[in-house]
């Protein structure tokens, strides 16, 4: 009954991660977006996106990140077979490149929080993608347990990036448009 609750407990933090990947990202963007503005604007704008980052990062983000990790290894513990699949394997793979995907993302965290801004909002916006394919990837992984299902997978996956990078410039075409 417990390995349920754990199971439970570690999708649930899962979750809460990857909306606050998903979100960070886009205040990046936000923040990159308001140096452009007036001085004002972008003295009030900054001030705020780096509050809300700071709490989105240091209170839901990381936090999850370290619980999704230590309930991850307590339902290993509880299934330790599991670590004899190939199909677990590739997704502890994918886990690792998330984390290095999450530190990578508190790289910029930390340079924007010091008013430095590296990449464009459209760099960002390819960034933030990033997380989308991770998700993709671990879930039908793990929904489909099978690491031979998988390679067809990732040809979906290549299919679903390709897609997003595409949506992307639409994107940014149509805002090139609009101003």
């Amino acid at each position: 009954m417990s390995y349920l609750w754990f199971k439970s407990l570690h999708i649930i933090f899962v979750v809460t991660w990857f909306a606050g990947l998903f979100y960070i990202v886009r205040l990046f963007i936000y923040q990159t977006e308001a140096q452009q503005k007036d001085e004002v604007q972008r003295k009030i704008l900054t001030e705020q996106f780096q509050i809300m980052s700071k709490r989105l990062w240091y209170g839901i983000t990381w936090p999850s990140a370290i619980l999704t990790a230590i309930l991850g290894v307590t339902v290993l513990e509880h299934v330790p077979e599991y670590l004899e699949a190939p199909w677990m394997h590739l997704k502890l793979a994918f886990v690792i490149f998330l984390f290095v995907y999450h530190f990578l993302c508190h790289q910029i965290f930390k340079q924007q929080q010091k008013g430095r801004y590296k990449y464009s909002s459209n760099k960002l916006r390819i960034w933030n993608e990033v997380a989308t394919l991770f998700l993709f990837a671990i879930v039908f992984l793990v929904v489909f347990k099978n690491a031979t299902d998988w390679l067809k997978g990732l040809g979906g996956l290549l299919v679903l990036g390709i897609s997003l990078m595409m949506a992307i410039k639409a994107y940014k075409k149509t805002r090139e448009k609009g101003q």
